[in-house]
C-alpha cells in the first residue's frame, strides 16, 4: 500500500478516515485508520479503524451492529487522509445518532439537529 501515513499518534502512523453517507454525504464520523485498518476495510468491505483511546484495530460496529458497508475509498491530495462513502447499518454515533455531527453551533450556543436512532444504554450498557 502506497498511501502516505504522515501522522503520528501514540507512536502509530495513521491517517484521517471520514466516513460520509453514500445517498446523502452527510459526514457521519472522523476516525483515524493505521495501514492494516485500511487493508481489512479494503479486504472486506466493512470498515475498519485505529482507536487511538483503545490502542487497537476495530470493526466498525463491532459491540453495535452498527456497521459501514464500504462502496468507495477516495483519496485525497496529499494521500494522508481518506473519505470512505458507506452504507450505514443503524447509527454512526456512539451517543445514538446516525451521524457523530449531530450539533450545531449557533453563535456560543450547541443546538441537536440530529436524529437519534438507538439508546445507547440498550446496546452498551450502563455508563
Amino acid at each position: 500500500m502506497s498511501l502516505n501515513f504522515k501522522h503520528k499518534i501514540n507512536g502509530q502512523d495513521l491517517i484521517i478516515a471520514i466516513s460520509q453517507d453514500i445517498q446523502t454525504s452527510q459526514v457521519l464520523m472522523v476516525a483515524y485508520m493505521n495501514k492494516e485498518a485500511l487493508e481489512k476495510t479494503l479486504e472486506t468491505k466493512k470498515a475498519h479503524y485505529w482507536s487511538t483511546s483503545r490502542g487497537k484495530l476495530w470493526l466498525k460496529g463491532e459491540s453495535s451492529g452498527h456497521v459501514q458497508i464500504v462502496h468507495e475509498v477516495l483519496v485525497d491530495c496529499d494521500e494522508d487522509a481518506v473519505v470512505l462513502k458507506v452504507e450505514q447499518k443503524g447509527g454512526a454515533c456512539h451517543t445514538g445518532y446516525y451521524s457523530c455531527f449531530y450539533r450545531r453551533l449557533d453563535s456560543d450556543d450547541l443546538k441537536t439537529i440530529g436524529k437519534k436512532v438507538f439508546e445507547p444504554e440498550k446496546i452498551y450498557g450502563e455508563s
